[in-house]
């Protein structure tokens, strides 16, 4: 888990903590296991980070996507 700490305007320290998921993923076929993810999570989704990786193809070059780290707000 990572945690954030911001400060308000009157100087106060707020504590907002952050929830790092790594979920493996196709790309081409499991938009339905993303979405079953997305929709489990208790917190607000702040950001969704694929890993990508290139790849030789047929035609040229191409990328992949292995991963995505998806960063949750918990707090």
């Amino acid at each position: 888990m990572v945690q954030l700490i911001l400060m308000c305007h009157e100087g106060e320290r707020m504590k907002t903590k952050y929830r790092v998921h790594r979920l493996e993923i196709k790309m081409t076929s499991d938009q339905t296991k993303l979405e079953q993810f997305l929709n489990s999570l208790e917190g607000e989704v702040v950001a969704i980070i694929p890993n990508v990786t290139p790849k030789f193809t047929p035609g040229g070059m191409g990328a992949d996507v292995d991963f995505l780290l998806i960063v949750e707000k918990v707090s």
